[in-house]
């Protein structure tokens, strides 16, 4: 009888045992000190899971749990349990990567509604009223604003690059913070502010789904 073999045998059905007899606080403390948490869900977890790449598209407004966890969660760190769709699950954050983001504010005129001859004028009035400061651009916002952010008084928050519409993008790109530029789209007249410059954040996260 060989002894290494049957020694072998005996850790890993005994680590499988154990792996079973986890609490779901003993997972979660086990796969944040895994140096390959992947890997220790497959072989000694024995659970299904799912690696997915989470887009963030703002870092205020979050469109789910996964962009939330994205970008307010830590690397390594696993959250849960959570319940989708009759499953149970774990999240690990696996790694972040940065984006740029924009941060900008909107008064938009729906074409739709309005003919794009009025839209422009309404749009100049609009332009002249910030310029010689009869009226703010939030005040403004909050006034003739059809797309919703009248709510916020035009503004869209921290977009990240690649989210806002490409001839919207390339023109903030140019501008300097504090600008307010007009911009059509097939859906109307867009009133751009710059608000801040372009900063660095986290725009993508690895992430981890571990199904219990």
């Amino acid at each position: 009888m060989k002894v290494l073999p049957v020694l072998l045998l005996l850790i890993i059905t005994c680590t499988s045992i154990s792996a079973q007899k986890m609490s779901i606080a003993e997972m979660k403390s086990e796969l944040e000190k895994s140096p390959n948490s992947p890997l220790y869900t497959k072989q000694i977890l024995k659970k299904r899971f799912k690696i997915d790449t989470i887009i963030v598209a703002r870092t205020s407004v979050f469109r789910s749990l996964a962009d939330s966890l994205a970008y307010k969660g830590k690397e390594k760190k696993v959250y849960g349990p959570y319940e989708q769709n009759g499953s149970k699950f774990l999240v690990q954050v696996l790694a972040k990567s940065p984006n740029l983001f924009y941060r900008v504010s909107q008064i938009f005129i729906d074409t739709s509604v309005f003919r794009k001859k009025f839209a422009d004028s309404l749009g100049d009035v609009i332009l002249q009223k910030i310029k010689n400061g009869s009226a703010t651009f939030e005040q403004l916002a909050q006034a003739y604003s059809m797309g919703g952010e009248s709510a916020t008084k035009g503004d869209l928050g921290w977009v990240a690059r690649g989210v806002l519409m490409p001839q919207i993008e390339r023109e903030v790109a140019k501008r300097k913070k504090g600008e307010v530029f007009k911009i059509w789209s097939p859906n109307g007249l867009h009133i751009i502010k710059k608000t801040e410059e372009p900063r660095q954040d986290t725009g993508f996260a690895l992430m981890m789904r571990v199904f219990l």
